[in-house]
């Protein structure tokens, strides 16, 4: 069941989510690169349209190129501090639920000397 699909084959809400955001952030940065691109050609008014089409083509795709690269690299970052973040929660997590025993022992004991103790 490793590939996102729950049992009935349908794929999870947020997985589906994920998946939506990340083709809208692409599409996102596909038009920016477009968009400098035509930016970087307007300052060029000597090319031919034949050479600004290819300008603006070179042009996005290594703006594309280096946006995929950063995107990646963005995603190991995230999932390494997806890793320590949860390390870091599990940690306190037992570390509460510890004091939270250590405190219930602690009242059990106050209770059964304050119930055992004879009154005057």
């Amino acid at each position: 069941m490793g590939d996102g699909t729950g049992k009935d084959g349908v794929i999870r809400m947020d997985e589906a989510i994920n998946e939506i955001e990340g083709y809208l952030l692409w599409a996102a940065e596909k038009d920016r690169a477009r968009t400098r691109a035509d930016a970087f050609c307007a300052g060029l008014p000597w090319l031919t349209e034949s050479q600004r089409q290819e300008v603006v083509r070179h042009y996005c795709r290594d703006q594309r190129e280096i946006s995929r690269v950063y995107l990646e690299r963005i995603a190991v970052r995230s999932a390494g501090l997806r890793t320590e973040y949860e390390s870091v929660y599990l940690a306190l997590r037992k570390r509460l639920v510890a004091a939270f025993l250590g405190a219930s022992a602690a009242a059990v004991v106050l209770l059964t000397v304050a119930i055992g103790l004879p009154r005057p």
